[in-house]
């Protein structure tokens, strides 16, 4: 997968949050995991975009694809905010942690774990 990953529609961001929770998941897993009613050539269409972005992989088990995510969804979300950094706060991290520290978008108990991951990096670099 590429560093910038291309964005997503939403029917494939609700396609990947299936595959990221259930993978191995085949196409028909999906569509009768799906809140939307489609046909199962349509969720193979995006299951096959999601392959030629980089999302998903696939094997074969006889006649069957099993998909599963070419990433963890945390690196992907990592990548996405990446985007989203570079583009506003020219690659300044911080300026978006402090941003959401500032606007209460982190709980008690998410700023807990934020500095618990802060202390073990900072120990790993020591």
């Amino acid at each position: 997968m590429t560093e910038r990953p291309p964005d997503l529609g939403d029917l494939e961001r609700d396609v990947m949050q299936l595959v990221w929770a259930h993978a191995p998941i085949t196409a028909d897993d999906v569509r009768k995991r799906l809140k939307r009613r489609l046909k199962e050539s349509t969720i193979r269409t995006v299951l096959r975009r999601l392959k030629e972005k980089g999302f998903v992989t696939y094997v074969t088990e006889g006649r069957t694809f099993v998909y599963r995510a070419a990433e963890p969804r945390e690196r992907v979300a990592a990548k996405a905010v990446q985007r989203v950094v570079d583009w506003l706060c020219d690659g300044a991290v911080s300026e978006v942690l402090v941003g959401m520290i500032d606007t209460a978008m982190l709980d008690d108990k998410e700023l807990d774990a934020l500095a618990k991951k802060i202390d073990a990096a900072k120990k790993g670099k020591a």
